[in-house]
């Protein structure tokens, strides 16, 4: 297996340091944000308004930077009760954004029969296996650590592959786990929706709260709490974008790897080509499932490499063969 055989180490590696990296980051962000609030406040509460300039900018940055021991703090213990809540209830969450429900052995005896086939072939411990109600064709890896591992499938996955290939899609998502792709993923998931939600609640704070009396300067504080608050969305974003494409095609080697069968892989690929819509799932948690057609402004915002090109990688470096031309390419 020549497929990303040499890099395989360095990207779990990377997958690693990412992850501690986006936990650094996270109250670094909420810092940024917390200080554009408290420069607001500074200006509304007019702490050393200087009534001979009737400047109130000046004083308000500088209670504002006086402020920041404090703001850091509140950061910490705000991430940290976040951390808490992320790490023991990541899985509810996504779960009930995208429906899935947990199956067991004699819910569907054959999709738990394969997992748990290819798990054993690994020595992998046996991960949640879940299922969502819907005729759309995709699957995703969840969890952050060992016991909270989970593998989702949608029915109509299940209804329309066969054997093989519903195998080789399973191997895909476990392979998303070996390579720490889910532990990364998650984390970037989760920190980044608190980031947005905190963002939107500041944004909406400053649209209504106003500056007292309209003192001079008040303007100035208003459009630099705006610019900091809008650097820490986009910061959260860019992290989500950021985050390499390549892991899917190292799962998609993975897979084959697992399976000796590069066909499933690949005919897998071209059934859930134009297939894999869920209109229910939140944007972020879409970026955890083996396809996601939403690719944003001409594809610059794609979390995931057109199938097309999955395809190929397959065909020129796993030996597999198209079962039919060609997908749409998006």
């Amino acid at each position: 297996m020549v497929f990303g055989a040499a890099g395989l180490r360095t990207h779990i590696w990377n997958n690693n340091l990412r992850s501690l990296i986006l936990l650094a980051g996270f109250p670094v962000l909420l810092v940024l944000i917390g200080f554009a609030i408290t420069l607001v406040w500074m200006g509304i509460a007019g702490d050393g308004y200087d009534a001979v300039k009737g400047d109130v900018t000046g004083a308000a940055m500088a209670g504002a930077f006086e402020q920041l021991p404090v703001i850091g703090l509140v950061s910490l213990g705000i991430a940290g009760i976040w951390f808490i809540i992320a790490w023991f209830f990541h899985q509810r969450m996504i779960d009930a954004s995208t429906g899935a429900r947990t199956v067991r052995r004699e819910d569907e005896k054959e999709l738990y029969n394969l997992l748990e086939n290819l798990c054993v072939s690994r020595g992998m411990i046996m991960p949640r296996l879940a299922i969502i109600e819907t005729e759309a064709m995709n699957a995703y890896a969840s969890g952050i650590r060992e016991d909270q591992y989970t593998v989702t499938v949608t029915r109509g996955l299940m209804n329309r592959l066969d054997r093989a290939e519903l195998e080789a899609v399973l191997a895909h998502e476990l392979s998303h786990i070996r390579h720490a792709d889910v532990r990364m993923m998650v984390i970037a998931i989760i920190f980044v929706g608190i980031i947005s939600f905190a963002a939107e609640i500041a944004f909406r704070g400053l649209l209504h709260g106003g500056m007292r009396g309209g003192r001079r300067g008040g303007g100035v504080l208003i459009l630099a709490a705006f610019a900091m608050i809008a650097l820490a969305w986009i910061l959260a974003i860019l992290i989500r974008f950021s985050l390499s494409r390549r892991r899917e095609y190292m799962a998609d080697a993975g897979a084959v790897a697992l399976t000796k069968n590069p066909d499933a892989m690949i005919s897998a690929l071209q059934k859930i080509s134009g297939q894999a819509e869920i209109e229910k799932a939140p944007s972020e948690v879409r970026e955890l499932f083996i396809e996601n057609p939403k690719a944003g402004f001409m594809g610059v915002f794609a979390t995931h490499p057109p199938i097309e090109k999955r395809i190929e990688m397959l065909v020129e470096h796993a030996g597999g063969k198209r079962s039919h031309p060609s997908v749409p390419q998006r």
